[in-house]
């Protein structure tokens, strides 16, 4: 039989070892906050510009002018710096290129069925800015959680896998679809490959695969949200808002993964230049 000294050592230890536990699951959720702030507030704008008066400014262009108008003010605040809303910027570019394609009627993937004065063909420019907000995360989690990667496979390789990746966005249209032959060459490219992260003190990690799928899977909650607030719809969501389906996890899990190797090779090509 334990003593009372013995009983009262142990309640002591599982107390520490609750408020550890606790003080850095707080942490991880504040710098996973200040990752997030970007597209946070990017979708609080989405929200209240179903109830806000707008004076006859079409939603799209709300959103639009709101987005850059927050990309300023985290550069004022210090929130953000010019690198980083450089990394946003080309994201910018890249999801917009693939809106231009899937919205076009031959496609009709998605549309945007308002009108407004900031678009290029059918494609409103604030559009650009929830793939820039995947790019933003990425880049600021690898700046607060500190992230380093381990067994991380050859950059030409992941170059040539990401364009593989961007193009069967393009191809599957008119030719097989080759996202789970890529899926699978992305699980064996990473299969031993590491992301290490801090939270408070402690160095912890992840498979990188396991990464990706988490992160895709968060991306599609926020898509669920998107189209509910009517940022755009699907097909099947134009007479009544119905759940996205469960395969675009796989589709995000792949833009995840561009996304991670380009912020990942630049984030490798500034250390290795400074």
């Amino acid at each position: 039989m334990w003593n009372h000294i013995q009983l009262y050592t142990v309640l002591i230890a599982m107390l520490r070892a609750l408020r550890n536990v606790g003080h850095e699951f707080w942490t991880f959720g504040m710098k996973q906050a200040r990752a997030c702030i970007f597209a946070g507030s990017f979708f609080v704008v989405l929200f209240l510009s179903n109830y806000l008066p707008l004076f006859g400014l079409p939603r799209y262009d709300f959103l639009f002018l709101s987005a850059i108008l927050i990309q300023v003010v985290l550069y004022v605040f210090k929130l953000e710096t010019f690198h980083e809303i450089k990394v946003i910027f080309l994201f910018h570019i890249i999801g917009f290129m693939l809106e231009l394609y899937k919205t076009n009627p031959a496609i009709g993937s998605w549309s945007y069925p308002e009108e407004g004065f900031f678009k290029i063909a059918t494609v409103p420019l604030f559009s650009g800015f929830m793939y820039a907000a995947v790019g933003s995360y990425i880049s600021l989690s690898w700046k607060y959680m500190e992230l380093s990667l381990a067994h991380a496979p050859n950059y030409f390789l992941l170059l040539v896998l990401s364009v593989l990746i961007y193009i069967n966005f393009f191809t599957h249209h008119f030719l097989y679809d080759f996202r789970y032959v890529l899926m699978f060459l992305v699980f064996v490219v990473f299969f031993r490959a590491r992301v290490y992260f801090t939270v408070v003190r402690e160095r912890r990690w992840l498979p990188m695969n396991l990464a990706f799928v988490l992160i895709a899977l968060f991306i599609w909650i926020a898509e669920n949200i998107s189209t509910y607030f009517g940022a755009w719809k699907y097909p099947d969501q134009f007479h009544v808002w119905t759940l996205v389906g469960f395969g675009k996890i796989t589709s995000w899990s792949l833009l995840v993964i561009i996304s991670f190797i380009i912020v990942a090779y630049l984030k490798h090509y500034r250390t290795k230049g400074s």
